[in-house]
């Protein structure tokens, strides 16, 4: 138990497989003395996927060493995160994501009754909080707030005021909450910096797999395994994953097993046929990875594997999401497209138009330009990032591309494009808030690629770019 420890074995298990700590004089401090108040939150708009794993056997971690720990559910900062999620949604994304995060950790052990779990709202709507918006708003300058949600906050050409608040929310996030810490990816390490700053606290870093799984297939929205996928949409998701045979270079699969089923079990089991060795049993990732990298594991079995366990963890979150309840709630909070073409609720003006502005209505193509007399094939969309001096890049198509070629959004094969973009709609004004450069360099709308026939689209250097 957590009080059974020493300071130092608590400050093992709290920092384990963590990227960075700020602050770690003080959590030493505070860990002699007693035990850590940590807390982590979460943004409630997309559905959670089998990478929210990875900040849960954090969690695990922290009730280990005995910390009290609180799960924020921050509603609205979704909605002040350029209205990511809708605000009549918001009260049903918070009870999804309260019921499915609840079954994540009982899938993985973690007893409820130590954890704390608080809605943004709740208190970030009171007298006390707004007073205090204010005057952190005499102290934190235009600049630093831009600076501070640069990698959180959806980054627009003309920003809303919402996205400058976003950072000061968060970092009177701790005072409210009464804890030490708070810990999240590393995306975040801007904003944390600032709260540092201005109100002196602890933060540790969860080490973030660079999109955990995203390497897993060639399509960024197929490789998110969803927590709710039965077993052969995990199959079959597992199957199309990046995991070249000995290459242990942003293999999601490997990173599954390191940040995850490692830390949860100790332990992980290659289950492979006989003839090939049979079952082994890692009790240390690094074995594991030299393993894979002197082709002693075949990617076959690695996948076989992962899915095997991934699937154990999944299991008891399906059944208790097979509940009535449950159900009505998980198509309420996120209504399929179809469903909802009359508008969204309170909002009877939305026509269908608006509801369907998807990416398959723009005809983007390759095209032939020629710079400083050399002809290539690029495109017409650009990448830019808006700092001093601005950086513009082209779109690269792949490799053998040529003029006329469609760019399309994985997902949005299909769909017929628009004869005639009216400029009233401005349908490519609201899909261009999502239109960004990967950690990977990847051009995607919404985290799904942008395709050709012959594959991705990519940008060579400006990662985090807007495409304009």
């Amino acid at each position: 138990m957590g009080d059974q420890r020493s300071p130092d074995e608590k400050f093992q298990l709290i920092t384990r497989n963590l990227q960075e700590v700020l602050g770690e004089e003080r959590l030493k401090e505070i860990l002699k003395e007693r035990e850590l108040k940590v807390y982590w939150g979460t943004a409630t708009t997309g559905k959670p996927h089998v990478a929210y794993f990875v900040p849960m056997s954090k969690i695990a971690d922290f009730l280990k060493a005995g910390c009290e720990v609180t799960i924020l559910f921050a509603d609205l900062h979704a909605y002040l995160d350029n209205m990511k999620a809708p605000w009549e949604l918001l009260e049903l994304r918070v009870q999804y994501y309260e019921q499915i995060i609840k079954a994540m950790l009982e899938s993985i052990g973690v007893p409820l009754d130590k954890l704390r779990f608080v809605k943004g709202t709740d208190y970030q709507l009171s007298r006390e909080y707004t007073l205090d918006v204010y005057r952190l708003s005499s102290m934190v300058t235009e600049h630093d707030a831009k600076k501070a949600g640069a990698e959180v906050v959806k980054q627009v050409e003309h920003p809303l005021l919402s996205g400058l608040l976003y950072p000061g929310l968060q970092a009177l996030d701790e005072e409210y909450l009464k804890v030490d810490a708070q810990f999240g990816g590393v995306d975040q390490r801007k904003i944390f910096t600032l709260a540092e700053k201005v109100l002196f606290f602890v933060v540790v870093f969860i080490h973030i797999v660079s999109r955990l799984l995203s390497r897993m297939s060639s399509s960024e929205e197929e490789s998110k395994i969803d927590l709710l996928d039965k077993n052969q949409e995990v199959k079959k998701k597992l199957k199309k994953a990046f995991c070249e045979p000995g290459n242990v270079e942003n293999n999601g699969v490997l990173s599954f097993v390191k940040h995850v089923l490692f830390p949860l079990h100790s332990e992980f089991i290659i289950k492979r046929d006989p003839r090939w060795g049979g079952d082994k049993v890692y009790t240390d990732y690094e074995e594991v990875e030299r393993d894979f990298a002197a082709e002693q594991i075949h990617p076959g079995d690695l996948k076989a594997s992962v899915e095997l366990a991934l699937n154990k963890l999944l299991d008891p979150i399906r059944k208790k999401f097979e509940m009535p309840a449950l159900k009505k709630l998980t198509a309420s909070a996120y209504p399929e497209p179809s469903k909802n073409k009359g508008g969204a609720k309170g909002n009877p003006k939305q026509t269908a138009d608006e509801e369907e502005v998807i990416p398959s209505r723009l005809d983007i193509r390759v095209e032939k330009i020629d710079m400083r007399g050399i002809e290539s094939q690029a495109m017409l969309l650009c990448a830019s990032i808006e700092e001093e001096p601005r950086k513009v890049e082209p779109l690269d198509p792949p490799e053998g591309s040529a003029p006329g070629d469609r760019v399309y959004v994985e997902g949005y094969e299909s769909g017929k494009p628009d004869d005639e973009l009216k400029p009233k709609k401005k349908v490519f004004e609201k899909l261009q808030v999502d239109l960004k450069i990967s950690d990977e360099c990847f051009a995607q709308w919404k985290e799904q690629n942008l395709m050709t026939k012959l594959g991705q689209i990519t940008c060579k250097t400006l990662k985090g770019g807007n495409i304009c």
